[in-house]
């Protein structure tokens, strides 16, 4: 499960999207940019493949929660 996420603008202009992402998976740090069209570009370390479809789907409800709603 995703702990201690945030997510923060990229850009000042709020017509501009995207935004910074941080949170935590398995006790790991991650850290990324979610894009508008829903692609995450990972800044540090991706996570394993076992891993991202699961990591990214959460990214994307949290996102859609928070952002869009």
């Amino acid at each position: 499960m995703i702990s201690h996420f945030t997510y923060e603008r990229l850009f000042s202009n709020s017509e501009i999207p995207g935004w910074k992402i941080n949170f935590f998976y398995k006790q790991r740090p991650y850290s990324g940019i979610y894009h508008s069209n829903g692609r995450i570009e990972w800044l540090l370390e991706a996570p394993d493949l076992e891993n991202a479809a699961n990591i990214e789907s959460y990214i994307h409800e949290l996102m859609l929660y928070h952002v869009y709603e």
